[in-house]
């Protein structure tokens, strides 16, 4: 038994060892996110994606006629947690356009929580879960396939309310 033990010991010391050695050369970083107090809220808009593309959220395009309109409405759903309801005029919810051309009328919404990017919307209802006590600005876009934020005569398409979670 403890001769045993002994080559799990010694199997476990090189078995990693040899883990970090072939991550080291294969080019691997030992990178993480922040899992603080604000774990909940990470923006991954600095993100690159699967296509190795980077998109602009900030680039505006004109949305067309007619013009899409967005308004929001919250309900509850347990004591920290909302039910968002995305109510569009004019507008489709795109999921298979996603990454690719503007299509007018077509594309997805981004959902911010206090400036912070929490999700993309792909349908008229989002879940805001656990969110934390407090004021809360809460600011949903609506944006092309491409990412960009559409717009009418150089305004975004943009929706805010200020959510309390007491």
């Amino acid at each position: 038994m403890p001769r045993t033990f002994i080559f799990l010991l010694i199997g476990l010391f090189f078995g990693t060892g040899f883990g970090f050695l072939l991550a080291a050369t294969s080019g691997a970083e030992l990178e993480g996110h922040d899992h603080g107090a604000d774990s909940a809220v990470h923006d991954h808009a600095a993100h690159q994606h699967e296509s190795g593309e980077s998109h602009d959220h900030d680039a505006l395009t004109e949305s067309g006629t007619p013009a899409p309109t967005l308004a929001l409405k919250v309900h509850p759903d347990g004591p920290q947690s909302r039910n968002l309801e995305l109510v569009v005029e004019n507008f489709t919810f795109d999921p298979e356009g996603v990454n690719g051309p503007h299509v007018p009328g077509h594309g997805h919404a981004h959902v911010y929580l206090n400036g912070v990017k929490l999700a993309r919307a792909y349908g008229r209802w989002q879940q805001l879960h656990a969110l934390p006590k407090g004021r809360h600005e809460l600011r949903v876009t609506l944006n092309a396939n491409d990412h960009s934020v559409l717009a009418v005569d150089g305004e975004p398409i943009a929706a805010e309310l200020e959510l309390v979670i007491e």
